[in-house]
């Protein structure tokens, strides 16, 4: 049942995919992340004002579909000025998507440093600006950081969302192999064990970082 002949053959393409996916999951992942953290740690104020806005944000990215926000994105922009090429389409919007739950994964960070630190930076003379910045940040994003990496793996999935507006990332590649040679399970099993290893490669790497981090506890 198993046409390896044909996964061979291929697999320049799902190569090709493949590096695709890999830099919608990195541009999407710079994105969310330096979004993210700005709105966790701008949450984190006593403005309600901010607070109101970064939570409608949060609700509106979180509650629709990330597959309606990439076709939002790709096909109602241009109609307001503002046309992007479909890798760029997908990548901004997963991208965006990703900033919503990363400023929660931050604040939740944030909030779950003693309050008696800040007290104490401020007794030294720190800003609250360099407060953040040396102090409460890095250990928020030690904290958070388990659940980052999960939302990063969780990225690598969620590019392939971008074949939906034309991007030949793997899902995409193994679609038009699929409708050109009419063998479905070769093709998708092929790109299962794609996305395994690389989820599965990520993983080890990030564990082996919060392994690293935490030599310097």
């Amino acid at each position: 049942m198993i046409d390896l002949a044909l996964i061979w053959d291929s697999f320049p393409s799902l190569l090709y995919g493949t590096g695709v996916s890999l830099q919608i999951t990195f541009i999407s992942a710079f994105i969310g992340l330096t979004l993210g953290s700005i709105l966790g740690i701008a949450e984190t104020s006593k403005s309600h004002f901010i607070s109101f806005v970064i939570g409608t944000y949060v609700t509106i990215f979180r509650g629709t579909p990330m597959l309606v926000q990439i076709l939002f994105i790709y096909y109602v922009l241009p109609q307001l000025g503002l046309t992007l090429a479909p890798f760029w389409a997908a990548s901004m919007a997963i991208g965006l998507n990703s900033s919503a739950y990363i400023s929660q994964i931050i604040r939740a960070g944030i909030n779950a440093i003693p309050k008696g630190q800040i007290e104490a930076a401020h007794t030294l003379g720190f800003s609250p600006t360099k407060t953040m910045r040396y102090i409460i940040f890095p250990q928020a994003f030690r904290v958070a950081l388990p659940v980052l990496g999960n939302e990063l793996i969780t990225l690598v999935k969620d590019s392939s969302l971008a074949s939906i507006i034309g991007v030949m990332e793997l899902t995409k590649e193994a679609s038009v192999i699929r409708s050109r040679t009419y063998d479905a399970f070769s093709i998708l099993l092929a790109i299962s064990i794609i996305y395994l290893i690389l989820t599965a490669t990520l993983s080890f790497c990030i564990k082996k970082y919060e392994a690293s981090l935490k030599v310097y506890v």
